[in-house]
């Protein structure tokens, strides 16, 4: 398998896995403030990352050269979480579902920004064709569902976690000096748990953790391990592997795998109508699978 097919096949996976996290996470969102709630996921996940490293490539002391670039990191993986959270308290989950579709095309121009990664004409059609089809999904293809979309306080601030969202993807290539994913991964999380823990310590005195329901230590295991360990090792390592647009379509598929988590749950089998907003998502996926030849690209002053 060559290393874009192993990219592909990390970002699939971690679709799915971030699917699940929507479900349970809905659960245990008024359970605890949105800071505590990112900084024990983050920690947790962190303690997770650094004995998977010590047990496979180890942490090497080169890992530790310019420290800022964990920071430059944590920070925009964390802003993403929190602003979702805060956005979630006002804004219905359909409008920020379809808030979540721009991450996409706003890596695309993050990954040009960042680093004269092209987006040829094919990529954007299925970067139009993939988010036609997450919309499709999202609003159940209603399209009165779809009029009645408006943005508000709760979108806005949402939009610009998923901003902070593409923009951490091609980070991850620019800053990576050839640490493993797992051990850059680890540098990530630690990072990220100490700035969430400045900004959010009152909230984490604040809650009693002790009479938390189960439910709610489950919901944040499954957050923990599978929809922040897990899934940053397999951006990282998608990242770098494949453009940033390529990596962030990936997100197009999410609704499409909540839609069987929702069937594996009990709760129904969608329309024959909405099944053709999954068949759009995976069309764009199988426009991205295909290799083109890159287009020129001018060398940066």
């Amino acid at each position: 398998m060559s290393p874009q097919a192993r990219g592909h096949l990390a970002m699939l996976v971690f679709s799915a896995l971030v699917a699940g996290s929507f479900s349970l996470g809905s659960i245990i969102a008024n359970e605890i403030a949105p800071a505590a709630l990112n900084a024990v996921r983050f920690g947790i996940a962190a303690g997770v990352i650094g004995l998977a490293a010590l047990a496979t490539t180890g942490l090497p002391r080169s890992a530790a050269q310019a420290p800022w670039r964990y920071l430059v990191l944590g920070a925009l993986f964390a802003t993403y979480f929190v602003l979702m959270f805060y956005g979630l308290q006002t804004a219905p989950p359909v409008s920020a579902a379809a808030v979540f579709t721009l991450t996409p095309v706003i890596a695309a121009f993050a990954g040009w920004t960042l680093l004269r990664q092209v987006t040829t004409p094919r990529m954007a059609l299925a970067l139009v064709v993939g988010a036609t089809g997450a919309l499709w999904v999202i609003f159940r293809a209603d399209w009165q569902a779809f009029r009645a979309f408006s943005i508000g306080g709760g979108e806005i601030i949402y939009f610009w976690g998923c901003v902070a969202h593409a923009i951490y993807t091609p980070m991850v290539r620019k800053l990576n000096r050839g640490e493993p994913a797992v051990v850059f991964t680890f540098g990530t999380l630690v990072a990220g748990c100490l700035l969430l823990t400045g900004f959010g310590w009152r909230d984490i005195l604040a809650t009693d953790w002790a009479n938390l329901p189960g439910i709610v230590w489950l919901g944040l295991f499954y957050l923990s391990f599978f929809a922040t360990a897990v899934s940053f090792v397999l951006v990282q390592f998608a990242a770098l592997r494949l453009p940033s647009a390529k990596v962030m379509a990936y997100t197009y598929l999410v609704p499409s795998w909540v839609i069987l988590w929702e069937i594996a749950l009990g709760n129904g089998i969608p329309t024959g109508l909405i099944l053709g907003g999954v068949g759009l998502t995976i069309l764009a996926l199988l426009m991205l699978l295909k290799d083109e030849a890159p287009a020129p690209q001018t060398a940066p002053e």
